[in-house]
């Protein structure tokens, strides 16, 4: 067999040292937590250092099994999982016999959709990319020998790998601080916003814990700038301020635990994993529940400003027209290229925005209040055993603004995320008109209807253009199944009184 050749690496930039076994498990956990698609992390040691305890410990937390059976790759040389977030190539290149055999192994396919978790890397010498994550792993040399005991020297020719290992080890430092030691890590979500989400499981059972990373760089300019634009939460007090406010008012948000707002950290309760569809279907008795919710909400006045748990103030933003308008415009930016129909020029954009702010000023006395922005079903979680408006948990809160507070009717009755057939629409507005009437007294009903309609359409046409977004841009053409079930809430709002000029323009978009 051939000698075994470490590659020439730059200096260390991170020594970590594990006392047990426990301890070892942990550090692995923190690695899965930032690791993506494309990623190569390559264990170096010698025999017994602990390379198979480390692999074993990260696979199960990426596949969030503890019991999966990871087999050794030393024979088969590659041992694959299809994994939730991606899928992980583990390879031990122990046997190789020149280092050229690793082109047989195609790590560069197995690299388009997944990661890869290399032992024995040294065999390849430099065939692997350079810019992987090397962890040599070895016991310490010392008089308190302990065989439990392991040493971790991390090396990366790039600086983005310092970044993420620097951000999960604070992420862990945070959790310890907090009170959370030896809990265990999972991802939890991160898909279509900036944030991550992780559970926190311990003995006195599960946290969530969000991580937002928008105050440490790495977000383009241009998303700096359309977040702002369109009033977009810039950090994770608006998590802290919202939800404060929300429960002091009755209101269901999970309830903070610990925060380091400088560091983009916050632990919350976990309020569970049901919401408000069953069975892929929309839960009549649930929607009804978050109708409710909203009725509760539009019958008090709320404030512009919050104060914040450790000092000083958050100020809401207003929904402003020029923020609507923007938002619509992502129809213009992606969905319009993606039906390829019509070049978007600067005579149809002039056109778009002038009908949408004609259409904004039609609801110009609409009522307004505190407007959450993703009132739907994927952030609406059902509280089994709870009553009144209990029973509906509210997550994905921090964007809140002030506006228009029939959008969230809106978006809950015509849910991006779930079929709500005309029936359910309509018993659903009924019911939350009634409740309305019946706690503010002075609720207008026409007025409502109108700014329903306006809303529904405006949400409607930018979800068309996220979604696609997300599809080309971002790589999860999975939103593009949720496109016929929009364009067909957007058919049925163009019927309602009033919405005539919007249906004679998009009708140009339709086959």
């Amino acid at each position: 067999m051939a000698e075994h050749r470490l590659r020439e690496l730059p200096a260390s930039f991170l020594k970590v040292e594990t006392k047990d076994e426990a301890e070892t498990r942990s550090f692995a956990e923190d690695i899965a937590m930032i690791l993506k698609a494309g990623d190569v992390v390559c264990l170096s040691g010698d025999l017994g250092a602990g390379k198979s305890t480390f692999a074993r410990a990260l696979i199960r937390t990426l596949a969030d099994d503890d019991l999966l059976d990871v087999p050794s790759p030393t024979f088969t040389l590659v041992q694959s999982y299809e994994l939730p977030r991606f899928d992980l190539a583990h390879l031990d290149l122990y046997r190789l016999e020149e280092p050229e055999e690793i082109e047989e192994l195609g790590l560069p396919d197995l690299l388009q959709s997944g990661a890869a978790l290399i032992e024995w890397p040294e065999m390849a010498e430099d065939l692997l990319p350079q810019d992987a994550l090397w962890i040599q792993i070895s016991q310490p040399d010392d008089d308190d020998h302990d065989e439990g005991r392991r040493r971790f020297d991390l090396y990366a020719q790039q600086q983005a790998w310092r970044d993420r290992i620097g951000q999960t080890r604070d992420t862990r430092a945070f959790l310890q601080g907090a009170g959370f030691t030896g809990v265990a890590r999972r991802f939890l979500a991160g898909d279509a916003s900036l944030r991550t989400f992780e559970s926190i499981a311990g003995v006195d059972g599960k946290r969530v814990l969000m991580r937002w990373p928008f105050r440490e760089g790495g977000v383009p300019e241009s998303v700096r700038t359309y977040m702002k634009s369109v009033h977009l939460a810039e950090d994770c007090r608006a998590v802290l301020a919202i939800g404060m406010e929300l429960r002091k008012r009755g209101i269901r948000a999970p309830e903070t635990i610990a925060a380091d707002p400088e560091k983009g950290l916050v632990l919350l309760e976990d309020l569970g994993r049901d919401t408000i569809v069953v069975g892929g279907k929309p839960d009549p008795e649930r929607y009804e529940a978050a109708v409710e919710v909203l009725a509760r909400m539009h019958s008090q006045t709320w404030p512009g400003t919050v104060a914040l748990p450790e000092g000083g103030r958050y100020v809401l933003q207003p929904y402003s027209d020029k923020a609507l308008i923007a938002e619509a415009s992502l129809f213009l930016d992606w969905y319009v290229p993606e039906v390829g129909q019509t070049p978007v020029d600067a005579a149809m954009r002039t056109d778009f925005e002038a009908l949408w702010q004609q259409s904004l000023d039609g609801i110009a006395d609409a009522q307004r209040g505190w407007v959450l922005r993703d009132f739907h079903s994927p952030n609406l979680l059902w509280q089994e055993g709870a009553s009144g408006t209990d029973r509906i948990g509210l997550i994905d809160l921090q964007d809140t603004v002030i506006g228009p507070v029939a959008y969230d009717v809106a978006s809950l009755l015509l849910d991006a995320r779930t079929d709500i057939g005309t029936d359910l629409e309509t018993r659903l507005y009924d019911a939350y008109v009634g409740k309305m009437e019946t706690l503010s007294p002075g609720f207008d009903r026409q007025s409502f209807s109108r700014a329903y309609s306006v809303m529904a359409a405006q949400r409607i046409t930018k979800i068309l253009g996220i979604f696609v977004r997300l599809a080309r841009r971002d790589s999860k053409p999975s939103y593009l199944s949720h496109l016929p079930r929009m364009i067909g809430y957007l058919d049925r709002v163009f019927e309602r009184p009033g919405m005539s000029d919007l249906k004679d323009w998009y009708g140009q978009f339709r086959h």
